[in-house]
Parts: C-alpha cells; sequence; structure tokens
C-alpha cells in the first residue's frame, strides 16, 4: 500500500500495442525518476480484442480493461484519456473525453485532416481541460540541449534546417497492407506516420512554416492484407491482396517564417535505415547535428572557435546541466528511447496539477498538421502552397 500523499491521477488508455507498451513504461517509470506534482495510476485500458487487451492488461500493470471505449468517459475514477490508436478514431475519441471532462494526451499526427485537427482544438477549449499530443522526441535532452543554444542566440540567425526521417520495415513487397498503409486509417503514409516528427522537430527548434512544396511517391502499389501485430510488424490474414493509397515515401522543402529554408525527407524504403531520424541546423555562428540512432549525443560547431581547432565536437548530453539528465543516472551513463516518454509524462502531470496545457499540444498538433495539410495540397498542385496558421 503506498503512502505517497500526492494527488493521483487515474488514466485510462485507448489502445495497448507499440505506443501503448510505451505510454504504460513511461507512467510506470515515471514516478521513481521525477517527482511529479500528481502521480498517475493506471486504472483501465481499451482494446477491440478481449483476449489482447486482457493479456496486455496484465503484463503492462493495468488494474482492469474494456472492449468499449466508452466506458472509460463513464469512470470516476478515470481523469485522463490516452489515445495510442489508430489515426482516424483520434478526433471521435478525443473530442467525447473533452466532453466528458477528461484530460486528454493523443498520439500523433493529431488528427486525419487540418478541419478534424480544427474540431479538435475547439473541443478542448470549450472544455477547459489539459491537452498534449505526444511528440517525444522533443524530450530528448541532446534535442533540449539543441533549442537552449538555439533560443540563446550561439547559432546566431538560422539560415537551414536538414530534417530526414528513414525507415526500411515496408520495403517487402510482401509485407501486409496493414492500416499504417490505408488512407482510410491513416491519413497519409510515411508523410504523416514519421514526416510529422520531423514537422514538429523543425517548428520548436526554428519556427513556424510559411510554405512548402514536395513530391510524395508509392514505390509498392499492391500488398497482401493483413493487420499490424505490435511494433512495426504485421501478420497477412490470407492470399487477398489490396491496394496501397499512401506514400512510401515523401520530401519538400519549406520556407519558415524567421527566412529559413529547410529540407525534409520522410521515407520507408531506405534500406539499412532502421530508425534514422536526423536533422542539422546551420546558422551564422554554428551550425548543430542530431542523430536519433544515437540520441544522447549533440554535435556542434562555433565559427568563433579557434582557428585550427575549428570542427564539430561531442556533446554526451547525460550531465546533470542537461535538460532532463540530471533525473537519471551519472554523467556518461545513457537513456534511451523510453525515457523521451518518460520526460514528455513529467511535463503532462505538472500541466494537470497546475492546470496548463503543456507543449506540445493540439494547437502544435493543429499545426503540425496545417504543414503536412499544405505539402499535400503542394503535390495535388505541382506549386508551392502556404501553410495556414
Amino acid at each position: 500500500m503506498s503512502n505517497d500523499s500526492r494527488r493521483e491521477v487515474g488514466i485510462g488508455m485507448i489502445g495497448y500495442k507499440f505506443m501503448g507498451k510505451a505510454h504504460s513504461h513511461a507512467y510506470r517509470d515515471l514516478p521513481f525518476f521525477f517527482d511529479p506534482q500528481v502521480v498517475p495510476r493506471l486504472r483501465v485500458i481499451a482494446g477491440r480484442d478481449d483476449q489482447g487487451v486482457q493479456a496486455a492488461a496484465l503484463k503492462m500493470g493495468w488494474q482492469s480493461f474494456e472492449t468499449d471505449w466508452r466506458k472509460l468517459l463513464e469512470r470516476k475514477d478515470v481523469d485522463v484519456i490516452d489515445i495510442v490508436t489508430p489515426n482516424n478514431t483520434h478526433a471521435e475519441m478525443a473530442m467525447a473525453a473533452a466532453k466528458a471532462g477528461k484530460h486528454i494526451i493523443c498520439e500523433k499526427p493529431l488528427a486525419m485532416s487540418l478541419d478534424e485537427a480544427q474540431k479538435m482544438v475547439q473541443a478542448v477549449e470549450e472544455a477547459g481541460v489539459v491537452h498534449m499530443i505526444c511528440h517525444n522526441y522533443r524530450f530528448a535532452p541532446a534535442v533540449q540541449l539543441a533549442k537552449q543554444l538555439i533560443e540563446s542566440g550561439k547559432l546566431g540567425r538560422i539560415y537551414h534546417i536538414r530534417a530526414t526521417y528513414l525507415q526500411d520495415w515496408i520495403m517487402d513487397p510482401s509485407f501486409p497492407l496493414s492500416w499504417r498503409l490505408r488512407k482510410d486509417t491513416t491519413g497519409t503514409g510515411a508523410l504523416g506516420d514519421i514526416g510529422a516528427h520531423i514537422i514538429d522537430l523543425a517548428r520548436f527548434l526554428i519556427g513556424e512554416f510559411t510554405e512548402v512544396t514536395g513530391m510524395m511517391e508509392t514505390f509498392i502499389r499492391e500488398r497482401p492484407i493483413g493487420e499490424m501485430n505490435g511494433g512495426l510488424s504485421a501478420t497477412s490474414s490470407g492470399n487477398e491482396m489490396g491496394t496501397v493509397d499512401v506514400d512510401d515515401a515523401s520530401a519538400f522543402l519549406a520556407r519558415f517564417d524567421n527566412g529559413a529554408l529547410g529540407v525534409f525527407e520522410a521515407t520507408r524504403f531506405a534500406g539499412g535505415n532502421r530508425n534514422g531520424n536526423r536533422f542539422e541546423i546551420n546558422g551564422e555562428k554554428g551550425s548543430i547535428r542530431w542523430d536519433l540512432e544515437n540520441m544522447n549525443l549533440l554535435r556542434v560547431y562555433f565559427s568563433d572557435d579557434e582557428p585550427g581547432l575549428q570542427g564539430f565536437r561531442t556533446i554526451n548530453c547525460t550531465e546533470e546541466t542537461h535538460p532532463y539528465a540530471g533525473a537519471y543516472w551519472p554523467s556518461g551513463h545513457i537513456i534511451g528511447y523510453e525515457h523521451t516518454f518518460i520526460n514528455l509524462f513529467s511535463e503532462f502531470m505538472n500541466g494537470i496539477a497546475e492546470g496548463r496545457s503543456p507543449n506540445p499540444n493540439f494547437y502544435d498538433g493543429f499545426r503540425n498538421q496545417a504543414v503536412l495539410a499544405a505539402v499535400e495540397q503542394s503535390v495535388r498542385d505541382k506549386s508551392w502552397a502556404r501553410v495556414q496558421s
């Protein structure tokens, strides 16, 4: 029995596979590493498959489970609805949760369209609930340090950002046509699935997008029909084939409000790149580089270093002075992917305690959706497209 006197926040999660595992782990480990003002409690998890959700509840430490997500909204011991389901369900679930007075955290992208995202923003505004969107890569200590360097003027005026998110998990033509490859459930392919992450990092570090122009391609247009298992694996359900109607790869150029130029690429056909989320930012006084697959390291170049000693230095962002790093281990004892979620959830819990919606929230989700929509429009029109503000 816990003797913790802090207020408990009851969590109700909808979905239980890849992101359900990541979120469940974050809730459980959060009070161990941080001292949040309120403490999450894993009350109930929901999923359509009775056996699957029951097994997930047992393994991941949830007190109960449901097969109808609407029942979570009726429970008085649930304060937060956590949405980790396919993209086409986000809007309905979030708006219903807001109407029920529940705080909300939602996986990315926020919605299927800009119109849906706007309605979700309106719903949380009218309900006055706390809301966040789970762009967890912001919360790597090295990315937070990059933000500090840019905001302090260490790089001066920003000229360029070059950002890529490269994966290769669907290159096999026999990989099943699962929800991540169907427009009716995901909205877009690589653009919204992984491109949304580098768009968010660019907004966080550089500022707002002004206009974009892009291209998208689908390399394999038919696949065996199947379903995701968890993680990024899937199983086909037979010999029936279906049409892939989302992009396998997308690339676009961008202009920012501050005059910076951006080059972006998101693909799931870059062989040898398991999870290559990378960016380089160039300014008048220096540059920074980051790679998720070496997420603790930030490479930094300053032009005012002594001649003959100039070049990129590597900072291992595990010092107590680095953002969030002091909550974990001694210097040089690296953290991993799962800790980005713990860091984000620490902000979410404190936001609930203080009645505010920490960034990134639904407003960030809407602006991210505006960039996705502009890229799609530019591809259709074969021209530059303005990003709605």
